[in-house]
């Protein structure tokens, strides 16, 4: 089909994620090389974003990856993981708990994120009566936070608009405040902050009643709101929150996993092992669909003789799990993990160039996984509303493409815009992304920030 026709047959066909339909300009991707995607005109871009946190390896890696999927489809292309299994759902699963933090030990496949949340509840479900605590049914987590499409999951995101017009929740959740420090009343003091917001994480406890929250539930660091980093010990305190009241506590790595932040696990860097964690997006750097839940014995155990009562048929998918070994044995053998640590620091420093701009008031992030959050003026005043909808989805996402740069423009109530280069970025790459950015920034200051 031609570019034109494409365009069409979107327009009348495709429905799509998370956008307004029958969008008149929509960006069409038919190839990437390395970190860059070409659209069906011709023009190279940039992809800042790994196509949204997933490609960590580019798109170079695929004949390789494309033999791995061809040897296991003539072996055996199908099984299900539902009373038998195959062999590379079992040695994924020993080779991930093997680079997750000591304890994590059990796996369980999903196809993506926001079943391996669903899946992750289920299992904290069955914990729990399998010992004998039935009314642990509740579980806390944090406003904005965005944790997955399904009904389970979207009860623990945050974010009104993506849920309130699905029905009830079917999870008490008690969400409490984020880890923001911009704009915080005690975001400068980190010791303060992060006592504060622990306290507030107890009290959402002791109201819920202890002896009826089954789960706590974070990021390491929150994508929604524009990569929101924790304080120093706060990982620690919602362990000690969590062992304190016989709650479990979830790491979400759906994005941060996989080496978004220079490790496997983003936990890692908080010295922490949560009882579970949720992986997806990066497991098979986008080459396939693929998600986890990994598990300690602790949760696990208990289960021990029953039935845990929930599976999906394509979880752990003999092709998909090929291609997560694959993925394993090239982010080892071709360095990639030292090369987001070598380069967080650099990144960091760039970024930091453009707080110089008056359309810029904060930048925060770890690893490959930044964000910049958007000001009206120099007393870093806030968007309103329809100024918000006129720089992030009106002026900034074409602004981006013209500048060959795949960004994401969000709002959460405040104006965000996140970066996150694949994993395979050298310095020139980082350059061009900041180039780029600075450019757009310094066009959207003139035309939306006060001076």
């Amino acid at each position: 089909m031609t570019p034109d026709e494409l365009q069409r047959a979107a327009a009348d066909h495709l429905l799509l994620h998370f956008s307004k339909q029958r969008l008149d300009d929509l960006l069409v991707l038919e190839r990437g090389e390395g970190p860059y995607v070409f659209d069906t005109r011709g023009r190279r871009y940039v992809d800042a974003l790994s196509s949204l946190f997933c490609a960590q390896l580019g798109y170079s890696y695929g004949a390789e990856l494309g033999a791995a999927v061809t040897e296991q489809l003539t072996r055996l292309p199908f099984n299900t993981n539902w009373a038998t299994a195959h062999p590379p759902a079992i040695e994924l699963a020993e080779r991930l708990t093997g680079l997750a933090p000591p304890g994590l030990t059990r796996a369980f496949f999903t196809n993506g994120g926001s079943e391996a949340v669903e899946a992750a509840w289920k299992l904290v479900r069955e914990h729990y009566l399998a010992i004998g605590q039935p009314r642990r049914t509740k579980a806390i987590a944090r406003n904005i936070a965005y944790h997955g499409v399904t009904l389970g999951a979207l009860a623990f995101t945050g974010v009104a608009r993506f849920k309130d017009d699905f029905g009830p929740p079917p999870i008490d959740v008690t969400h409490v405040s984020n880890t923001n420090a911009f704009r915080a009343p005690d975001g400068a003091d980190p010791a303060a902050f992060c006592a504060r917001l622990l306290a507030e994480v107890e009290a959402a406890v002791v109201a819920a009643g202890p002896d009826e929250v089954a789960l706590i539930i974070a990021e390491p660091v929150q994508n929604a709101g524009g990569c929101l980093t924790p304080p120093p010990g706060y990982w620690r305190g919602l362990r000690d929150i969590a062992d304190r009241y016989g709650i479990l506590l979830l790491a979400d790595e759906v994005i941060t996993g996989c080496g978004r932040l220079g490790e496997w696990f983003g936990s890692a860097r908080e010295g922490v092992t949560p009882d579970l964690v949720t992986l997806a997006k990066g497991i098979t750097a986008a080459y396939l669909p693929m998600g986890a839940v990994l598990a300690t014995d602790r949760v696990v155990r208990p289960l021990d003789g029953r039935v845990f009562r929930h599976g999906i048929t394509f979880g752990g998918h003999p092709a998909s799990a090929a291609v997560a070994l694959r993925t394993i044995d090239i982010v080892a053998r071709d360095g990639v993990l030292e090369n987001v640590r070598a380069l967080e620091p650099y990144l960091r420093d760039r970024l930091g160039e453009l707080l110089a701009l008056p359309i810029v008031g904060d930048v925060r992030g770890a690893g490959f996984f930044w964000a910049i959050e958007l000001v009206k003026d120099g007393a870093n005043g806030r968007f309103d509303q329809a100024e918000r909808d006129a720089l992030l989805r009106g002026y900034l996402p074409g602004r981006l493409l013209e500048a060959g740069l795949i960004a994401r423009a969000d709002d959460r109530g405040d104006a965000v815009l996140q970066i996150a280069p694949p994993l395979i970025s050298d310095h020139a790459v980082l350059d061009e992304i900041v180039g780029g950015l600075r450019d757009v920034l310094t066009d959207a200051g003139k035309r939306f920030a006060a001076a």
